[in-house]
């Protein structure tokens, strides 16, 4: 799924029960495949302005993948490989109207992705400066390229890089 329009909105309380429907159905899929199922990117985090979007990490043991992805298939979503980025396999998916918009992605415990992901979402949630700070580079790179996904990210790189170096990632 490629962003068209990128629309960057104030923190939203539902997002998080948003979250906790899409995990309700993943674990019911995947049952004790499943090592843990986390909420990650900006709409994890109380307080920051994020794309409407949940961005979901389903950890998992390494040699589970390939029952992982059968399980995922019965539900809906189709794996997409891992789009370049290693220890991270994306996942697509059809007729889940009744979800809000997510991004899936399954990783092995041990993924220096995932690693990113949790670490970045945990400095976040403890630094209520940064979350400030974080949410006026999102508003202000979606006001300046509303219609192109590369340029907003590119304008978020570097306050994302500072975060990395501040937690020596």
């Amino acid at each position: 799924m490629v962003t068209k329009h990128v629309i960057v909105l104030p923190y939203d309380e539902q997002w998080e029960r948003d979250f906790l429907k899409i995990k309700d159905e993943i674990r019911d899929a995947l049952g004790q495949l499943a090592i843990s199922i986390e909420h990650v990117g900006s709409t994890s985090v109380r307080g920051l302005s994020a794309k409407p979007i949940i961005d979901i990490d389903v950890v998992i043991d390494g040699s589970a993948l390939d029952p992982v992805i059968a399980s995922l298939e019965r539900i809906g979503y189709r794996h997409e490989g891992d789009l370049g980025i290693p220890g991270r396999e994306a996942f697509k998916y059809e007729g889940k109207d009744h979800l809000r918009k997510h991004h899936l992605y399954v990783c092995p415990g041990d993924s220096a992705e995932l690693k990113r992901h949790i670490a970045f979402r945990d400095y976040l949630r403890c630094h209520p400066e940064a979350v400030r700070e974080y949410s006026l580079v999102k508003e202000e790179g979606a006001k300046l390229y509303p219609y192109d996904i590369e340029k907003y990210i590119e304008h978020k790189t570097p306050f994302i890089e500072k975060v990395y170096m501040e937690i020596g990632i």
